[in-house]
């Protein structure tokens, strides 16, 4: 063993037996058997020649009996996968006394002997540390974050046992794009462990590929769905559980997960940091690197998620933009049909917007570096359009993609008290009253300019800075025409006053605080997330 890995760390001692040197500055995962016989396939190696060696991963690169072998992203491109699936079922049939498992597990013994120190003081760590969070809190306010991958899985498992409570609310993000596995894990999961209260949070209401027709498929940058399928339904369980109560959420976050991640504090509850703002969140495990994750898992005996087993290293979304070419090879095999649809439709998306040689657009992964909305006729949805009125001052006229309405009323009803008594009847006048001094600040009024289908007249008063009041006035237009329930307005608002369902966005005028975090920059930039969506200028 010590011989096999020494090649990993370049240096003379382990990481998998011991050298803590070596470990700390490595960030690798074990690579399970059904991944071995794909590998040794790809590699165009002898059938279960890799089953008595060492053999671990990172990214791309495996470390087969210690010795480094990068595989590039062209050949995950160009593999034969109809083949390779074919090979695979004939290689797993010589296999039928699982030889392979069990040479798997001894090696896997080895390394949690030989790091069991390490695990006991990343677990005595933690548990520290979440002890200090959880006494902020009560204890029927602490949920657990579920996302079916092994990070939370982790969490949820050193959670239960350092509070040494098994009945810890769970909330499980279902985004309607889960890989198979995934779902089987999270029933598993609830079955393996009764005492838990296990809430899953779907958007029902959506549905992905309608939503990619209308305003394009996520990308790296424009990852809509994470507000629409995960964000936003976990926003309204929580509601539902705890209505204005302030949470500790635990969850799975780590430093090494990305460049953004690694900026993240282990508590978060600035309201410029955390994407639902009845959270405080925490992170156990936030400089965990994948190596301990998997220590744990393995050590601890804990269940996950068989993608894994398969090769995958992330376990989100099946088509999200940020898998790498390695992950989309693997859907290829195990989730032809999906991939072949999902491909299909990126190609004809790809012609839509005008891309002159779609297939290339899509195979190369140039889709996942999409910005905003060229090409799309939803776009025009995220423009403001307004007029400055020449016979009132401060007072603008906005273009409508919809005709004034109550709806758009509504949108005013952060601002303060909405008054549709006081206006000028023979206008359709509504007024928005100061709420601590009941003095009209806004008016509006449906309008006719030339140029514009519908209109709106906004004219502010009695405020010391219109302009400031204009442009938030301008980001509730913008919601109102280019709103497509992404959600992301139910998880600003604290007071759980905004509600977007299949009849439309709605705030409730009892329930809002007129805290203005939905008109915030700092919060929702330009006030809606189309507005980064759809956006034309300076478009990929």
């Amino acid at each position: 063993m010590l011989s096999d890995i020494d090649e990993v760390s370049g240096k003379s001692s382990c990481p998998l037996c011991g050298g803590e040197t070596a470990y700390l500055s490595t960030d690798l995962r074990p690579v399970f058997p059904q991944e071995r016989l794909l590998l040794e396939l790809l590699l165009d190696a002898e059938p279960l020649s890799f089953a008595k060696k060492s053999v671990w991963c990172e990214n791309s690169r495996y470390y087969i009996g210690g010795k480094a072998k990068s595989i590039s992203s062209k050949t995950f491109l160009q593999a034969d996968t109809n083949a390779l699936s074919k090979r695979l079922e004939e290689l797993k049939a010589l296999n039928e006394k699982d030889e392979i498992t069990s040479l798997f597990e001894a090696h896997i013994e080895r390394f949690i002997l030989a790091n069991r120190p390490r695990l006991n003081a990343l677990i005595e760590e933690a548990h520290r540390f979440i002890k200090e969070e959880a006494a902020k809190f009560p204890t029927e306010n602490i949920v657990l974050s579920f996302s079916g991958g092994k990070d939370s899985s982790v969490t949820a498992d050193i959670v239960t046992k350092a509070l040494a409570n098994p009945s810890f609310v769970h909330i499980f993000g279902n985004t309607t794009l889960e890989f198979p596995t995934t779902l089987e894990y999270a029933e598993r999961f609830r079955r393996n462990h009764p005492f838990a209260i296990f809430e899953t949070a779907i958007n029902d209401e959506q549905d992905f590929m309608k939503v990619c027709d209308d305003i394009g498929p996520p990308a790296r940058m424009m990852r809509w769905c994470c507000s629409m399928f995960k964000t936003g339904p976990i926003t309204r369980t929580l509601n539902a559980l705890y209505r204005n109560q302030q949470i500790l959420t635990f969850y799975g976050i780590r430093h090494a997960e990305s460049v953004s991640r690694s900026k993240y504090n282990r508590v978060e509850d600035d309201k410029e940091s955390v994407k639902i703002q009845k959270q405080t969140v925490a992170s156990p495990i936030i400089d965990w690197k994948d190596i301990d994750v998997w220590l744990y898992l393995l050590g601890e005996k804990v269940d996950f998620n068989d993608a894994y087993r398969l090769g995958y290293d992330r376990v989100g979304c099946w088509c999200c933009p940020n898998n790498n070419q390695r992950a989309q090879f693997l859907s290829r095999i195990y989730m032809k049909e999906r991939s072949e649809k999902w491909r299909a439709f990126l190609i004809d998306f790809a012609k839509k917007i005008g891309k002159p040689d779609p297939e290339v657009y899509v195979d190369s992964g140039a889709w996942k570096a999409r910005q905003g909305g060229n090409g799309l006729a939803s776009s025009n949805d995220v423009k403001i359009r307004f007029t400055n009125c020449t016979a009132e001052e401060h007072a603008k006229n906005y273009a409508l993609v919809h005709p004034f309405s109550d709806e758009l009323v509504n949108f005013f009803v952060p601002f303060g008290k909405v008054s549709r008594e006081l206006g000028r009847k023979l206008l359709h006048e509504v007024l928005v009253l100061d709420v601590r001094t009941n003095v009209p600040i806004i008016s509006i009024q449906p309008f006719t300019v030339d140029g514009f289908e519908y209109a709106v007249k906004v004219k502010t008063m009695n405020v010391a800075d219109h302009e400031d009041l204009q442009r938030q006035i301008a980001y509730q237009i913008r919601k109102f025409n280019a709103c497509r329930k992404c959600l992301k307005c139910e998880s600003v608002c604290k007071a759980g006053a905004i509600s977007i369902t299949t009849e439309g966005y709605h705030i409730d005028e009892e329930k809002c605080v007129h805290c203005k975090m939905c008109v915030n920059q700092a919060v929702l930039a330009n006030g809606c997330l189309m507005a980064k969506y759809l956006r034309t200028k300076g478009g990929i």
